[in-house]
Parts: structure tokens; C-alpha cells; sequence
């Protein structure tokens, strides 16, 4: 095998003839370090944990090896793809069909907010890649015996970090006790955390581990800004911004995060009132509703979509030219994620941050992580006052609409009798996610501070 220097070609990291076709028929000409570095280890059997920033092809550096061992040895369920959010599913699942479509490669997604029965039957086809989030798959282990993951060759966790660290413990369990021993694992994200240099320390079998090296979190293209503000004019410098750039870059696409998916929906209702169109993405819409948002946003019928952090995470979204943190983030590292949604694949972009007086030490935390600061978004506050009570008035609209509708109500009943159904006490599951919740909070300031 030729050192890494010496990779040039698809064909110098061992991988077949039909592969290397495909990758340049997709315009894919030369591999990226990370698939450099850990397609030859995947090939030769190894376990991988392989980490670099977001836009450096991890998808293709585990997606190329799977589909060559399967075409050595097709059979299902093959491999197993497991995933924090419901879009990064469907985007890792359109990547296999479209790398695999010579050997007629059988995808499907397991996720929440589609039909449960259909995915039942889905699985029981015993397709050759299974890419799911983790509690819906756990849903079907438990609720039916169609299907078994016991012969899988390949267990991938992307974006292992939000894997292993929020609240998916209980139903990763369920899932890796079906699981076979003898198999190869393979973890990949953009951030590199403690979990996974435990996992790297205590696992059985060594893994490969590759981590990209760069001095900064963040891609040097991305120009990195912020917009100093109280508290309660927050959404009018919003529009205010969204007016003054979507004048000066008539052709620009922005992604606007935000911390709740309430918010996220006012947002949006306030936008399109205020003449932006815009769509929105969030986990408490249909999920055909957030697929159609989202292809809205790509095929730019719209050019402004509103997302909480389920967009937040490894989506490809050509052409983001801005996004903007509507909150900061309390994490750095979520902060990277939001951030790497644009200048992608060495394009340019922009990422406005809007602070408040609250926000200074967060601010702070995430300079000290991606080790540079942030500059100021200059602004002019007489224009946003023009504006002031007109937003304020439309904030005011839709808060009453929504309250209405009893947004996000059903979703709290239904958890609430799951949980009663299970023999659980609602309250007391309810007031331990907040104790975890805090205690999370606590250990991010501790590292920021020793930092």
C-alpha cells in the first residue's frame, strides 16, 4: 500500500475498479485526507475511529469500504448506519444508493415520523445497508422479530459524539445487545471528544484512530462574526440583518438555528408576515413536511430556512452563503457543527452570531475552543429601531396563533402515557433529564474555564 503522500488516485487505497469509476462519474476526482487514512484500514478488517472537520467526505471514507466488502460477500442485513438525527439519515442513505448503484445496492431508513408497519416490512427484505436512528430501531427490536442484525458485518456511528453523549444510552443498548461480537465498528464526527478517547483506550480491538490536524475548529474560509445587542431587540437586528444582506446578495441562501423548536416556529410565521420567505425545520413538524422543507431549501425555491440543531449536524446543503445563531449555542462544540453547515469543500462563507448581554461568557468558551475570535457584524441601531415595534407586533401575532394551535402539547401527552405505559413515573424521569441536563451544563463551563 503507498503511504499517504503517495495517495493520489481512488485506486492507491485498494479500493475496486467500479468504485473508482463511480467516484469520478460523480465528479468525486481525488480522495480527501480523511478517506485517505481510513479506507486502507477499514479494507484490512481494522476498527476506526476517524475524526475531521465538517465537508471533509466522512460519508464516502466509510461509505467506499462498506460497499467493497459487500460486493465481495452481498447479503443482508450487511451493515448498519446509526445516526443522531432523521435528515442525516436520508442524506447518508442517498450517498450509499448513489456510490452502490452498480451492484444494485438495497438501502432504507428507519426513522421516527414515518409509518412503522412499512418499515417493518422494509426490514423484513433484509436490505444490504440499514441506516436508522437510534429509537426507532430500537422500537422495531423490541416489537417485532421480522429481522436480525445478528450476521452485520459493519456497525457505523456518525456523528458518534451526539451518539454516545446525549440522551440515546437506553436504546443503543437494546441495539448493541442484538449485535453480533465479531464485527467491525467504525465511529466518525467532526469533534473530537473524551467518549471518544475512552472508546479509543478501552476497546477490545484496537481501532485505527485518525484525526485531521488543524490548528483552529472551523475551516479558515468561514469569516466568523458577531452583532452586540439587548436582549429584547434580538429579532428586529434579526430582520434587520436578514433585510440589509438579502439586498446586498440577492442570490444568497442563509440558515438561521435556534434553540427551540417554539421558536423556531415563530421565527418563521414573523418572517413570511414580514414579506421572507423562508421555511422551517424542527423536530415537531410531520417528518414529510421537514424532508420537503429542506429539499425547498437545496433546490433554492426558498432562501432562507429556519432550523433548529436537527439541521445542525454532517447535512450537506450546497451553497450556504451565511448562517446565523439566532441563540449561542451553551456547547462550543455545537457551535462548530452549526457553523460547518457553510464554507464547505473550500468555498467561502459567513457565520453572524446575534450575542446579548447574557451570552458574553458563552462567547468566550467558544473563542477559547475553535481558538479564534470572533469580529463585529457592524450594524447601524437607528435602523433597527425603525423596525422595532413593527417585528414586535408580528412576534406578538404568531406567539397567539401558536398558543392557539397548543403547539408542541400532543407530542408532551403522548411521551407522558409511553412513559406510564412502560411503568415509568413521567415526573421523575422528567426531573432526572433535567439534573442530567445540568450536570452537562456544568461540566462544559469547568472545561471552558480550565481552558
Amino acid at each position: 500500500m503507498a503511504g499517504e503522500g503517495d495517495i493520489s488516485e481512488f485506486e492507491d487505497l485498494g479500493l475496486n475498479e467500479w468504485l473508482c469509476n463511480q467516484c469520478k462519474a460523480l465528479g468525486i476526482r481525488k480522495p480527501t485526507p480523511i478517506q485517505k487514512n481510513c479506507i486502507p484500514a477499514i479494507l484490512m478488517g481494522q476498527d476506526c475511529i476517524g475524526c475531521a472537520k465538517t465537508g471533509s467526505g466522512k460519508t464516502a471514507a466509510f461509505a467506499l469500504p462498506v460497499l467493497q466488502k459487500l460486493c465481495e460477500d452481498p447479503y443482508g442485513i450487511f451493515a448498519l448506519v446509526l445516526t443522531p438525527t432523521r435528515e442525516l439519515a436520508f442524506q447518508i442513505c442517498d450517498q450509499f444508493q448513489v456510490l452502490g448503484k452498480p451492484i444494485g445496492i438495497r438501502a432504507t431508513v428507519i426513522t421516527g415520523g414515518m409509518d412503522m408497519l412499512q418499515q417493518g416490512l422494509d426490514l423484513s427484505v433484509q436490505p444490504h445497508v440499514v441506516i436508522s436512528t437510534p429509537g426507532r430501531l430500537a422500537d422495531h427490536l423490541t416489537s417485532c422479530d421480522t429481522f436480525s442484525l445478528k450476521r452485520i458485518r459493519f456497525l457505523i456511528l456518525d456523528e458518534a459524539d451526539r451518539l454516545l453523549e446525549d440522551d440515546f444510552g437506553e436504546q443503543l443498548e437494546t441495539i448493541f445487545q442484538r449485535l453480533p461480537k465479531k464485527r467491525q465498528t467504525l465511529l466518525f464526527s467532526a469533534t473530537i471528544t473524551d467518549t471518544l478517547k475512552e472508546l479509543q483506550e478501552v476497546a477490545l480491538n484496537k481501532p485505527f484512530f485518525w484525526q485531521a490536524e488543524y490548528t483552529t475548529a472551523t475551516v479558515e474560509q468561514l469569516d466568523q462574526r458577531y452583532m452586540l445587542m439587548s436582549a429584547d431587540v434580538k429579532d428586529a437586528y434579526l430582520l434587520h440583518l436578514l433585510d440589509r444582506y438579502s439586498e446586498e446578495n440577492k442570490t444568497s441562501s442563509i440558515l438561521i438555528f435556534t434553540n427551540t423548536c417554539k421558536y423556531c416556529q415563530i421565527l418563521g410565521m414573523v418572517l413570511r408576515e414580514l414579506g421572507f420567505p423562508c421555511a422551517v425545520l424542527h423536530a415537531m413538524i410531520p417528518q414529510r413536511q421537514r424532508l420537503a422543507a429542506l429539499a425547498k431549501f437545496k433546490s433554492n425555491q426558498v432562501r432562507i430556512l429556519i432550523a433548529t440543531d436537527v439541521a445542525s449536524r454532517g447535512l450537506d446543503i450546497p451553497m450556504v452563503d451565511l448562517i446565523i445563531n439566532h441563540n449561542v449555542p451553551n456547547r462550543p462544540k455545537d457551535y462548530v457543527h452549526r457553523v460547518g453547515r457553510t464554507a464547505r469543500a473550500g468555498r467561502g462563507g459567513m457565520a453572524i452570531t446575534l450575542v446579548t448581554q447574557f451570552d458574553i461568557r458563552l462567547v468566550h468558551a467558544i473563542e477559547s475552543f475553535i481558538k479564534t475570535k470572533l469580529t463585529e457584524y457592524e450594524t447601524a441601531e437607528s435602523e433597527v429601531m425603525k423596525i422595532l415595534s413593527e417585528v414586535a407586533v408580528a412576534k406578538r401575532e404568531a406567539e397567539i396563533r401558536l398558543d392557539e394551535k397548543d403547539f408542541g402539547e400532543q407530542k408532551q401527552i403522548n411521551k407522558r402515557k409511553k412513559l406510564i405505559l412502560e411503568g415509568e413515573d413521567p415526573d421523575e424521569v422528567e426531573k432526572q433529564q433535567r439534573k442530567r441536563r445540568l450536570e452537562r451544563g456544568k461540566q462544559g463551563k469547568k472545561k471552558a474555564k480550565s481552558s
